[in-house]
C-alpha cells in the first residue's frame, strides 16, 4: 500500500484511482483464486465512485508494468487478475482491517527499531523504506532510527529493496526514566491520526441510519459504496501504527470508527457480492 498525500484528512481522502483499484480487486478477485475481470467491467465499478474511463485504462496499464496485475485477452476483452505481489499487499491489507484492528490492547511493552543509513543518492530507495515502514507501524524516532510498537518483521520490506546490507533491526523496551508518552507524540502525529478516524466516523454513520438518503444510496449501489468504504477505512488507518492502548488519549477515536466500519461493511457484504455476480465480466487465468 502506499502513502496518500492529503493536505487535511478532516475533509477526507482524495483518493487516488491506484487506492480505488486495490480495493476493487481486494473487494472482488482476492478470495476467487485465478479470476479475472473484464476492463469493461473495472471500468463501470470505479466509474461509480468517480474515476473516469481513460484514468481507469492508465491505472490498468500501469499497474501491469508494476507487477501487480496480469493480463490476458479473450477474443475483443482484456481481463486483469492479481499477480502474487499484489495479493500479498492485498493480504496484508485484509489482516490489517479484518484481524488486527486499530488499537492494540494486548501491547506486551517491546518496541521494533530499525536503523538504515543509505547513500545519498539513493533518494527514490529511501523514500520507498520510508513508505513501506510508515505502512508496517513504523514512526520515524530519529532521522535513521524508526521505532514500532510490538515485533514486526520486516524481513520481506528489506529483502525487497535489496537493503540488508544497509539495515539493522532490534527489539527493545524502554528504560523506566524514558517518557514513553512523550516518545509517542514526538514520533507521530497523534492529532492527524485522530483526525482520520473522526472524519470517517462522521462520513459513514449516516449509512446506518435507515430510511436516510444515505442509506437509500448504499442500498441502490452497495458494490460502488463497499467499494468507497474500503478504500476510505484503508486511506484511515494507513497513517496508524496501532499504537499501545495504554497511551493513547481517552477518547481515541479508532475504536468508535473501526465500529461504523464494519456495521457498514455487514451490512454491505452480501448486497455486494450479489450485484457483483451480476454485473462483472470474469474470467479464469490461463
Amino acid at each position: 500500500m502506499e502513502n496518500d498525500d492529503v493536505p487535511d484528512p478532516a475533509e477526507g481522502p482524495q483518493q487516488r484511482p491506484q487506492s480505488l483499484m486495490l480495493a476493487f480487486f481486494g473487494n472482488h478477485v482476492l478470495g476467487e483464486g485465478d479470476l479475472c475481470v473484464s476492463s469493461g467491467s473495472v471500468i463501470d465499478v470505479l466509474g461509480r465512485v468517480g474515476v473516469g474511463e481513460q484514468a481507469v485504462r492508465s491505472t490498468l496499464t500501469r499497474m501491469v508494468n508494476r507487477g501487480l496485475l496480469s493480463r490476458q485477452r479473450e477474443g475483443r476483452r482484456m481481463y486483469f487478475g492479481l499477480t502474487p505481489h499484489a495479493r500479498r499487499i492485498l493480504e496484508d491489507g485484509h489482516a490489517r482491517i479484518w484481524t488486527r484492528g486499530a488499537v492494540d490492547d494486548a501491547w506486551d511493552g517491546t518496541w521494533t527499531l530499525l536503523g538504515f543509513s543509505l547513500p545519498d543518492s539513493w533518494k527514490s530507495r529511501r523514500h520507498d523504506l520510508r513508505s513501506r515502514l510508515a505502512w508496517s507501524g513504523f514512526g520515524p524516532l530519529y532521522s535513521g532510527l524508526w521505532i514500532a510498537p510490538g515485533e514486526v518483521d520486516v524481513t520481506a520490506v528489506v529483502e525487497e529493496l535489496d537493503l540488508s546490507d544497509h539495515v539493522k533491526v532490534f527489539r527493545a523496551q524502554a528504560v523506566e526514566f524514558t517518557d514513553v508518552d512523550r516518545m509517542i507524540r514526538d514520533t507521530w502525529d497523534l492529532e492527524s491520526i485522530a483526525a482520520r478516524y473522526t472524519s470517517f466516523d462522521a462520513r459513514w454513520t449516516p449509512h446506518l441510519a435507515t430510511g436516510t438518503g444515505s442509506d437509500a444510496d448504499a442500498d441502490a449501489d452497495p458494490i460502488g459504496t463497499r467499494l468507497l468504504l474500503v478504500s476510505e477505512w484503508l486511506w484511515t488507518i494507513r497513517a496508524d501504527p496501532r499504537l499501545p492502548a495504554r497511551h493513547l488519549p481517552p477518547d481515541w477515536p479508532a475504536v468508535p470508527a473501526q465500529e461504523t466500519f464494519r456495521r457498514v461493511a455487514a451490512r454491505t457484504e452480501e448486497p455486494a457480492r450479489s450485484m457483483a455476480r451480476e454485473v462483472l465480466e470474469t474470467t479464469r487465468s490461463r
